[in-house]
């Protein structure tokens, strides 16, 4: 089984790039922004929390993620592999996650990074915020907000996973074949 943490700031692409990525791998695709859309659209109780949160730009506590996270992964009983898209984001997600797959006999087998300068990212956002209608992609402060915390939370797990020979660095700028090209020469590797 091939489990797969693809990192990026809001904007780098993660999204447009895990729909190519679990075609070709046969990976099932874990959007914790889809996942908390879910939840958020169909009123959970857990989307309601992840929704007070997001509202302001902040990112969701662990322990709702993580809930949210486990109760998609119990859904796919039968998937090849995983590929966590904007999970984990902290240290202690990482644990989790980590805790939570060897409950599981797996474990993450590789990390990647896709890149990208952050004025680069806010314009995308921007745009995006246009069609999208996500109020979190239509304020440049908030926007910022989200990057402020992905530098203190998210960036340590670089470390995190570099200690364990795991983390992939790719650039995320280019056309979105450039960046696929490169994302697949990193997976095939595993």
């Amino acid at each position: 089984m091939i489990n797969i943490v693809l990192f990026g700031k809001p904007g780098a692409g993660k999204g447009t790039q895990a729909e190519f990525l679990k075609e070709k791998y046969n990976l099932t695709h874990l959007s914790t922004g889809d996942i908390f859309r879910y939840n958020i659209k169909n009123d959970t109780e857990l989307g309601q929390l992840a929704k007070t949160y997001m509202d302001k730009g902040d990112l969701v506590p662990d322990e709702v993620t993580i809930q949210m996270l486990q109760s998609e992964v119990d859904k796919n009983p039968d998937s090849a592999g995983f590929l966590f898209d904007g999970f984990p984001r902290t240290l202690a997600q990482a644990a989790a996650l980590d805790a939570f797959l060897e409950s599981k006999n797996q474990s993450i087998t590789a990390t990647v990074a896709l890149e990208a300068d952050d004025n680069i990212l806010v314009a995308r956002l921007l745009e995006r915020g246009k069609t999208s209608g996500r109020p979190d992609d239509q304020d440049e402060e908030k926007i910022r907000n989200r990057y402020d915390e992905y530098n203190q939370k998210t960036a340590p797990l670089m470390h995190y996973y570099k200690d364990q020979n795991k983390f992939y660095s790719v650039d995320g700028i280019g056309s979105i074949e450039e960046v696929t090209q490169r994302l697949t020469n990193v997976f095939d590797k595993f």
